[in-house]
């Protein structure tokens, strides 16, 4: 497991607590400063002489405490506090703080900080903009920056006249400003006090610091009111509104969704959705007034491909679910991040389902998160859902796929053994008792044990509170008309050997298992010890049965070889649903990786999937095989995978063709689009020149290409082409004004394969052409390109680590470019160059992820050696390449 170096940190004392903010704040778009004044209301809870509360980037002017002033002001940068002493003790009870300051206006994406873009007329414009969570409330006010401190809070805003001025809550008034309405001080040079006006806005709900959130700047917005009568609009750059259509009517949808399930209205008179041009996450879940990257929230009707239209749905219904779960009841520390983002990450598809059935969205979730959460959490680098956290710097670090994957799919597992309505009574119960305070996740489990009657607590603290989770090895024994399972659960390790510190391990698992004469009535029961032996009646000798029927089940199942033979058909004649068709599939991969079975075992499974036509259980068998040949590079076997590839993906693109059909489904377009690029990637000659033929077309303007195969022929554009073609793509960029577009060709850029171009798209990704948000897609996509593109990537990385470093600050975009950009590496002098370089490197946020990095390295390296000579005969003896 990782040893992460822990930084000394304790938690606020208590003797000083808030119970109300006033906060005026003049942010200024020129100088890029702003002023503040902070009055609180407090309360005091023993006799003291100081206060110590969160401060970070902020220069405090003066700060008195029931009209005392201070006597000494004393930052401690890195505890990002602020220590606030006096000439004598205040007593206990009620008391007022007030503190005037001055910040900057950052350009790291984090805090109060300026987003630039530009507008119709081609000037460059800025906005303020803000991004608290977790701990950057601190950078643009001083507070007591945790969650578990709430507050209500009253904002007021100086801004420009001409500018749209938004928070949490609704305008109270907005009236020009008059001469000695402020106490903050004007830049005569910048503002002229007739230019400005004075917005306030209505006293918020108690809440967390983390979603306290303002905005100035130029966007127009489209409303609507949902059924319960909510205000809602999405608020987008100026020329934009239109595109803001599609995501104000998933909003519109869905809070009456969420209040209907959750039996609790939504508490604010508002909610606005906004896009912000440099947004380093997707989206922040701020109460009433959520903020957006741009293509996480608007959609051009013409030129928008409907995997990004999937994706605004799903960001849509994620935020607006934490307006429940995250604003109304809070985490207490950032240990319990999970209860937030766990959730949200598994609602979203319940309410995404609910506005668009059609989508098969559930099979996707096995894809998107389930199988994403398995690969991490069989790390030895990985972490429990409850990870003990305390210093800011290591917050970010658990933002990862642990505490939104992990948390998501063992509530789809609690959900699912629970049963819908006794899940939703409790999550009324919990919401009720503990809304506008703070809870624990025990907090959670007893309002659903309440509810259900059933061991919640017993049960989901084994996955909780441990790292990983379980194979269940399982054998069959057939006798009369009954079969008896034999079944033992062990850790799951990627590395396929089972640490002695792991032997004691185990899980509560619940388990659904299905055999061909009981499909629609599957066994239920949970693994509750080591081993267990389950008797199903009423089964047929050569019936097949299947573990974690419907796939909702968060472990691996290893079968018997008969077992698994049995199954086999079930799967190519897709009886077999496809949510379980794809997790036999994944379930064998990860075994494979892990050395459990073979590579060749693996690829003759595919052969039962020739039939197959499921989007997503192609996405997932796609991007294993593809594993598999980005591995095989190290042996020089990737053109033999090629030939795989394309038997494995002709007859999809024969059957659905390259235009889209009427009242074909949803999948259809995304399946038409993996297959396409795959074909192109694995050089398939009439896939190629279909490809180039559409881009002339769509480049001369006689038949633009379809929104949904534009990422997959602009990638294999580039990948077939020379430097003019990258000069071509770098034109398309500055033309289009589409951030969705934009981001479609520049992450096309690395699909090149000459050195050259390479080169000449790493240096395009530090430019100042791509925002600091995007420049992490562009190299991580370049390292995953190829075996030569991976090192060219590596080496960048080395050369330009220092100024990426101060562009991301150890935010969790760093630790994402890290591990797309290394991960896939083979060859121990590789784990070794990862290793040397970051000993030296003091990055706290990644300390993890670059275990994680090298632990996978490793892993590779062992699987390469375990099995290329294998996978080479198998492709010989298949004739996929010769033995020259």
């Amino acid at each position: 497991m990782a040893n992460v170096k822990r930084l000394p940190f304790s938690r606020l004392p208590k003797t000083v607590t808030p119970v109300h903010y006033a906060l005026e704040i003049k942010p200024n778009l020129k100088t890029f400063k702003f002023n503040g004044r902070v009055v609180v209301d407090t309360k005091v809870n023993q006799e003291i002489d100081e206060i110590l509360i969160n401060s970070a980037d902020i220069e405090i002017l003066r700060a008195s405490f029931n009209d005392m002033q201070s006597c000494d002001i004393s930052y401690s940068e890195k505890d990002e506090t602020v220590l606030l002493k006096y000439p004598q003790k205040f007593p206990k009870g009620d008391g007022k703080l007030m503190i005037d300051y001055v910040g900057t206006l950052n350009d790291k994406m984090k805090g109060f900080y300026r987003t630039k873009f530009k507008a119709i007329d081609g000037t460059e414009r800025y906005a303020a903009v803000t991004q608290f969570e977790s701990t950057d409330a601190r950078r643009a006010l001083p507070c007591w920056d945790e969650p578990a401190v709430k507050a209500t809070f009253d904002v007021t805003m100086i801004v420009p006249k001409d500018k749209v001025a938004l928070s949490n809550m609704n305008v109270e008034s907005e009236v020009p400003l008059q001469e000695g309405q402020t106490t903050l001080e004007l830049d005569h040079e910048t503002e002229n006090i007739a230019d400005l006006k004075v917005v306030k806005y209505a006293t918020t709900p108690i809440m967390s610091t983390y979603l306290l959130a303002f905005v100035v700047g130029d966007f127009e917005y489209v409303e609507a009111r949902s059924t319960d009568g909510v205000l809602v609009r999405v608020y987008a750059p100026i020329g934009k509104k239109e595109q803001g259509k599609f995501a104000l009517d998933v909003a519109v949808k869905t809070l009456p969704f969420y209040k209907h399930y959750f039996n609790i209205p939504y508490p604010l008179p508002k909610i606005d959705l906004i896009a912000i041009a440099d947004f380093a996450a997707g989206a922040m879940e701020n109460w009433g007034l959520v903020t957006y990257r741009e293509t996480a929230l608007l959609i051009d009707p013409v030129n928008s491909s409907s995997s990004n239209k999937q994706w605004v749905a799903i960001v849509v219904g994620h935020e607006l679910a934490h307006q429940w779960f995250g604003n109304l009841v809070t985490m207490e520390w950032w240990t319990h991040l999970w209860l937030n983002e766990g959730f949200a990450s598994w609602i979203e598809y319940l309410c995404v389902d609910h506005c668009f059935p059609e989508w098969d969205i559930w099979t996707q979730f096995v894809v998107m998160d389930l199988a994403r959460a398995l690969e991490l959490d069989s790390l030895n680098n990985s972490h429990p859902i409850e990870v003990p956290v305390g210093h800011p710097s290591e917050v970010d670090e658990i933002f990862d796929a642990i505490s939104y994957q992990k948390g998501a799919s063992v509530i789809a597992m609690l959900h699912d053994f629970l049963g819908d309505d006794g899940f939703r009574t409790g999550l009324n119960h919990y919401l009720e008792k503990f809304k506008y305070s703070n809870t624990q996740t025990e907090d959670l489990w007893e309002s659903l044990e309440l509810a259900c009657n059933k061991p919640v607590k017993k049960v989901m603290s084994t996955w909780t509170q441990q790292m990983g989770y379980p194979v269940i090895s399982v054998s069959a024994k057939h006798s009369g008309q009954s079969t008896v399972l034999e079944m033992s659960q062990s850790k799951f390790c990627a590395n396929g050997q089972l640490d002695p510190s792991y032997q004691g391990y185990e899980w509560l698992t619940p388990m659904v298992i299905a055999s061909e004469s009981n499909v629609n009535e599957p066994t239920k029961i949970i693994l509750d010890e080591k081993s267990k032996s389950v008797t199903l009646n009423n089964v047929k000798e050569n019936d097949w049965i299947k573990i974690n029927f419907g796939q909702f089940g968060f472990y691996r199942v290893r079968y018997t070889s008969d077992m698994l033979h049995k199954l086999v058909p079930a799967v190519a004649n897709k009886i077999l649903k496809p949510r379980d068709r794809l997790g036999l599939q994944n379930d064998t991969f990860a075994l494979t990786k892990a050395g459990l079975l073979g590579t060749t075992d693996y690829l003759n499974l595919l052969q039962a999937y020739s039939k197959e036509d499921n989007y997503t259980v192609w996405s997932d068998i796609i991007a294993n095989f593809g594993s598999i040949t980005t591995l095989m590079e190290y042996a020089d076997l990737a053109d033999g995978f090629k030939a795989v590839g394309i038997e494995l993906l002709c007859d999809i693109v024969k059957g659905l063709g390259w235009d889209a059909k009427t009242g074909e489904r949803h999948t259809d377009g995304l399946l038409r689009s993996l297959a396409i690029y795959n074909l192109g990637r694995f050089g398939h000659a009439e896939t190629i020149t279909e490809a180039k033929a559409r881009f002339a077309a769509h480049m001369d303007g006689s038949k633009p290409i379809d929104p949904d195969l534009r990422s997959s022929i602009y990638k294999i554009v580039i990948s077939e082409g020379d430097e003019t073609t990258f000069d071509c793509f770098l034109s398309l960029i500055e033309k289009t004004d589409l951030q969705e577009e934009k981001m479609r060709i520049m992450v096309s850029l690395a699909a090149a394969k000459l050195d050259s171009m390479i080169i000449r798209g790493l240096d395009f990704a530090m430019s100042d052409k791509v925002r600091s948000q995007d420049k992490v897609f562009i190299i991580e996509g370049i390292a995953r390109s190829s075996k030569t593109g991976r090192q060219l990537a590596w080496n960048f990385l080395k050369q330009n680590w220092n100024a990426l470093n101060e562009i991301y600050q150890g935010g969790f975009l760093l630790s994402r470019l890290l591990k797309g950009s290394l991960s896939q590496f083979a060859g121990e002098e590789f784990s070794a160059d990862v290793r040397e370089f970051f000993s030296s490197k003091n990055v706290p946020a990644a300390e993890r992820t670059i275990e994680q990095v090298i632990e996978s390295i490793q892993l590779n390296t062992k699987w390469l050696d375990r099995d290329a000579s294998a996978v080479r005969s198998w492709l010989l003896n298949k004739n996929y390449i010769s033995s020259e």
